[in-house]
């Protein structure tokens, strides 16, 4: 738009033409933190919840107090979710964990515990932003990035959900409020698969699908027992 208001396209008058960049060209060419206050570049109403309920019945011991690189996992994830600035940030479990800040609120998954559906389900009830972006303990690889890439693709009423292959990865993603309903529905039947859920609101026009490049698997690696984590030390993501 000029000075006196008219409008003009570029290509005419004088401005060259330039290339639209897709979301992902802009991500990868995004720094790592934009401002360390901005959850977004939309500016979007933002809440995170760490999912920290498992059993851990293959790894043993609590992941959540497991060292990577010299620190544990809820750290590593609670510093991640802290960069991006959310608007409340909750932890998930089914007793409120000791290593819990004080400024990070605990919702009890929703009993009996149906796994990170019980969780999610108790962290969309109490949120009151928008959305909610969910974050599994045993995620470490997950970026600042590549969420921010994520948020940037919401919309009011509907959020994001990342897919490899056939399969969604329900446990970094981003969820509107309307995903209630349908989520707690799921914990009064008899399915409480994720990926039954996320194919609901896929259908519903609530989450958009974002597939996975073959560079960024190794994101959404999880650590579910010992093994994992000592082959895993020696990975890296750009």
């Amino acid at each position: 738009m000029l000075l006196d208001g008219r409008r003009t396209r570029a290509g005419l008058e004088g401005f060259p033409k330039r290339k639209r960049r897709s979301a992902r060209e802009n991500y990868l060419r995004w720094p790592v933190a934009v401002d360390g206050v901005r959850f977004c570049s939309r500016r979007m109403n933002v809440s995170a919840v760490l999912l920290a309920g498992g059993e851990a019945r293959r790894m043993g011991k609590d992941k959540a107090t497991l060292l990577f690189r010299g620190k544990p996992l809820w750290q590593i994830q609670l510093d991640l979710l802290r960069k991006l600035g959310a608007a409340q940030i909750f932890v998930s479990a089914r007793t409120d964990p000791p290593w819990r800040p004080a400024n990070v609120h605990f919702v009890a998954d929703d009993s009996p515990s149906c796994g990170p559906l019980s969780g999610l389900a108790a962290a969309l009830a109490q949120v009151r932003a928008k959305h909610l972006l969910a974050l599994a303990i045993d995620m470490p690889f997950m970026t600042e990035k590549y969420l921010r890439f994520l948020c940037d693709q919401i919309e009011l009423g509907r959020g994001v959900v990342a897919k490899i292959d056939d399969r969604f990865e329900p446990l970094a993603a981003i969820y509107p409020q309307e995903a209630l309903a349908n989520v707690q529905g799921a914990l009064s039947g008899k399915d409480f698969s994720l990926q039954t859920v996320i194919g609901r609101l896929v259908a519903a026009g609530q989450l958009q699908v974002m597939p996975v490049t073959s560079q960024e698997r190794k994101l959404f690696l999880n650590l579910n027992e010992l093994a994992d984590l000592r082959s895993s030390e020696s990975y890296s993501v750009q």
